[in-house]
């Protein structure tokens, strides 16, 4: 008898922690999905490298951008959009990408990742300044790119941010 209750408690810690094993799978993948996206939009210029308003040379980025945050036309968001993923070629086009089931660059499904839904937002950040001389996010000069990776079996999505500031 005493051996059978310590079987069955036994037993029980065995496949409670079976039963939770996958958890910190999930988070990682999840983890590093987020990275991955967040690499990705984090490696794109600033600002559109097409746009250029008025046909002159002399229009830098910061024209572009100064007062034009993503949420109100910087980059993809009103003008320039791109087309594909693939194209994405400023911060901005990143604006609103939602992806169920983890994508690569080029939009093509990742074998395994389709239980993992991926949402970018990049955000003007108007109370933050950063460096010397200052870039000051009211101007449109700092954008916050946040990823979140949510799954089923996960409390929570997880998020990770990151700020990008314009230096041209």
């Amino acid at each position: 008898m005493i051996v059978s209750v310590a079987t069955f408690g036994l037993m029980l810690a065995v496949s409670s922690a079976v039963s939770r094993s996958a958890d910190p799978l999930i988070q990682e993948q999840a983890t590093t999905l987020a990275r991955a996206y967040l690499a990705e939009a984090m490696s794109a210029s600033f600002c559109d490298p097409s746009f250029n308003p008025d046909g002159s040379a002399a229009t830098t980025c910061r024209a572009e951008c100064t007062g034009r945050p993503c949420a109100s036309g910087c980059g993809g968001a009103v003008f320039g959009a791109e087309s594909s993923r693939a194209n994405y070629d400023d911060v901005c086009d990143y604006l609103g990408l939602s992806d169920v089931g983890a994508r690569d660059r080029n939009g093509l499904s990742i074998a395994l990742l389709g239980a993992y839904t991926v949402n970018v937002s990049v955000l003007d950040q108007s109370s933050v300044t950063l460096g010397s001389p200052a870039l000051d996010a009211s101007s449109g000069q700092i954008v916050r790119v946040e990823v979140a990776v949510s799954h089923n079996a996960l409390n929570a999505p997880i998020r990770i941010t990151a700020y990008k500031a314009n230096l041209e």
